[in-house]
Order: structure tokens, then C-alpha cells, then sequence
């Protein structure tokens, strides 16, 4: 019996499983959203001010060391998904392998993670349908358009990066547009206030130090 060319390969799936998010710190997070949403008063009391729950899908509210690992650990799992199972031409849009040094894929990915995640869990595929009609076709055309062929051979450093350091430098000048405002309203504003010296505006830079035009 001649054996043909398709059963001479190596058996395997025609499609893979989403990587859902199993670890123990990131499905203690997930339920801890889920309870703060729907649980009981007495669990809810216990739980906290919800606004102080991590959200996987803002990965820098994980400041937990191990939640943290864990989520990254995800997120590398999930572009290989993508990458695997939605990427035929890379010319169409591709994640590199150098994603977490870009900020937007970091915080566009945990979203897409998140949005498959939840499709999942759903009893009908409509959440399905509406992550692939929305969610991940606008995933690619943003990638597309803020990578373009940056980093298909390799890591390209960030091109902005000068522009971004004229936005440091001239951090005091954007305050005393914002401060000169301040003060046309203190003068033309509510006639009960006029003339009150009002707060002087402050920003901060990176290393937690706060710039005073004055």
C-alpha cells in the first residue's frame, strides 16, 4: 500500500488551546476581581477597596513580585499563541520577540490577553466573534502602523526617543503656560474669587523630583 505524502507527517491538532492564565498568584487576582464584582457583602468587606485590586490587564497595577512573573510568563505565552495561530504572511502583522521592550505592545497585549480570556469563559461565541471582528484586527493595524518593519530582524531602539527628551527638557516651560493660565483665571474668574492667589502647579519627572518654574 502506497502511503501518501499527508500521512507520511507527524499527527498533530489542527489548532491550539488559548493559553489561559492558570498560575496560582494571576487566577488568585482573577477571582478576586470576580468576587469584588459578584460576591457577597461579608467577602467584598474582606477583599478592600476594589479600586486597589490588581488588573491583570494593566500590568502595572501587579506591583506583587510573583503576580508580576506570572503575568509576563502569560503574555509571552499568548503572543506565541498569536503568533502561531493567527500569523500566516508576517507582513500583515506580527509580534517580535522583543514586545516586552516596547511599552504600547506591553500594555495593548495584557488587554488582548485579557479580552481572549474572558471570550472563553463565555457560554455562547458571541464575546469570540466580537474579539475577532474588533479586538484583534485592531491589535495588528496598530502594531502595523507604530512598528512598521522596525524590529523584524531585530530590536530597533526606540525612535522617539529624542523628541521624547526635548518633552523632559522642556518640562519647565509647559509650566509656565499652565501656571500663567492659572493666574488669568484667578483675575477673571468667579468674581467672589478674583484675586485670591491660587495653587502654583507642579510636575514631576522620573526620579520623583518635582520641577518649580519659579
Amino acid at each position: 500500500m502506497t502511503q501518501s505524502h499527508d500521512s507520511a507527517h507527524q499527527p498533530h491538532p489542527l489548532t491550539a488551546e488559548f493559553p489561559m492564565p492558570t498560575s496560582t498568584s494571576l487566577a488568585s487576582a482573577y477571582q478576586n476581581l470576580y468576587l469584588a464584582a459578584t460576591g457577597a457583602d461579608d467577602v467584598r468587606l474582606q477583599l478592600g477597596n476594589p479600586a486597589n485590586l490588581p488588573r491583570p490587564w494593566i500590568p502595572a497595577s501587579c506591583t506583587e513580585r510573583r503576580l508580576r512573573a506570572e503575568l509576563w510568563s502569560w503574555l509571552d505565552d499568548v503572543a506565541t499563541w498569536l503568533n502561531e495561530q493567527y500569523t500566516w504572511d508576517p507582513a500583515a502583522g506580527m509580534i517580535p520577540p522583543c514586545w516586552p521592550h516596547h511599552p504600547h505592545l506591553v500594555n495593548e497585549l495584557a488587554v488582548l490577553a485579557d479580552q481572549r480570556r474572558r471570550a472563553a469563559l463565555d457560554l455562547t461565541s458571541s464575546s469570540l466573534e466580537e474579539w475577532h471582528r474588533y479586538c484583534l484586527p485592531n491589535f495588528y493595524s496598530r502594531l502595523q502602523a507604530r512598528m512598521r518593519t522596525g524590529c523584524d530582524e531585530k530590536h530597533t531602539p526606540w525612535p522617539a526617543q529624542p523628541r521624547h527628551d526635548r518633552h523632559r527638557r522642556q518640562t519647565g516651560q509647559r509650566l509656565d503656560a499652565f501656571n500663567n493660565d492659572l493666574t488669568a483665571l484667578d483675575t477673571t474668574g468667579d468674581s467672589d474669587r478674583a484675586g485670591e492667589p491660587g495653587p502654583t502647579l507642579r510636575l514631576a519627572t522620573d526620579n520623583g523630583e518635582t520641577v518649580d518654574p519659579h
